[in-house]
């Protein structure tokens, strides 16, 4: 079977990737570093030649309505389109948790994405899933040292290579519509897994304080970040996650870090890593 995963050398799209290929599946990148332009459309249709299915897992770093809505729009036709004219015959598109409970930019341009596949005339299948364990990481490199001020927030953090599982297994299956949502075992608050990373660094967790991420456009408390009933749990993996990211402390300064999705996904203010 040969599926096209746009946006697969991203966080996600690279597990997708290898995933679909120890499946024995032929996976194809789209990929701006691999000449196709999502957003332009151009090269799409050369890369989705002979494709049977395809995988979106693209992605924007924004907060702004008018841009998030803007790419995935665009993404999500060019997509749709391409796959008509090439016969394609399943739509899977990774979402995030709570997307329609949080009127932040960046979740309306994942609702048009959304809405985009469903009014289409491909088959399709939507997951959605939580934020990912690495979304600690990237929260805390993009506050500036010596303080680590993070959202006072909780969510139910899911293993990225989990949700490429996931993904590979629907995108092989008949389509489904809105498939069963994906989120962690048990939930975090995001202050104890940005402290726990700290730890791993060998630095003090200086001002792992609470902020109620005011400052997004409302307080986000977590319940728009985790199902109620999840059911289909992700496996624990934060742990793995502090091990490999025992390194030297970064110097003092800014380092913007790409939210993932989708880490993700869904439930947190902060947009998902770009593909």
């Amino acid at each position: 079977m040969r599926v096209a995963v746009a946006g697969g050398t991203g966080l996600v799209g690279r597990y997708v990737v290898e995933e679909l290929a120890a499946a024995g599946q032929e996976p194809v990148v789209l990929a701006r570093s691999r000449g196709v332009d999502l957003v332009t459309g151009a090269g799409l249709d050369a890369a989705v030649a002979g494709a049977d299915a395809v995988v979106d897992v693209s992605n924007v770093t924004t907060m702004s309505v008018r841009k998030a809505v803007s790419f995935f729009d665009s993404v999500g036709r060019n997509l749709l389109d391409a796959g008509e004219r090439a016969g394609v015959r399943h739509h899977v598109v990774l979402s995030i948790v709570g997307v329609d409970r949080v009127g932040l930019g960046y979740y309306q341009g994942k609702l048009r994405q959304e809405d985009v596949v469903r009014n289409g005339r491909t088959p399709w299948t939507v997951l959605r899933a939580t934020q990912f364990h690495e979304f600690a990481e990237q929260t805390l490199d993009r506050v500036p040292e010596p303080f680590a001020v993070v959202p006072r927030m909780r969510t139910q953090p899911v293993a990225a290579r989990e949700v490429a599982q996931h993904l590979a297994r629907l995108v092989t299956a008949p389509a489904r519509g809105m498939a069963p949502e994906l989120a962690g075992p048990r939930v975090e608050h995001l202050v104890d897994m940005v402290g726990r990373l700290l730890r791993a660094r060998r630095r003090q967790p200086a001002g792992a304080a609470g902020e109620d991420a005011r400052r997004h456009g409302r307080r986000h408390d977590g319940r728009r970040s985790a199902p109620g009933r999840p059911r289909a749990p992700g496996h624990p993996d934060l742990r793995r996650v502090a091990r490999l990211v025992r390194r030297p402390a970064r110097r003092p300064g800014r380092m913007t870090a790409p939210c993932p999705h989708h880490l993700d996904p869904r439930g947190t203010p902060t947009p998902p890593s770009a593909p």
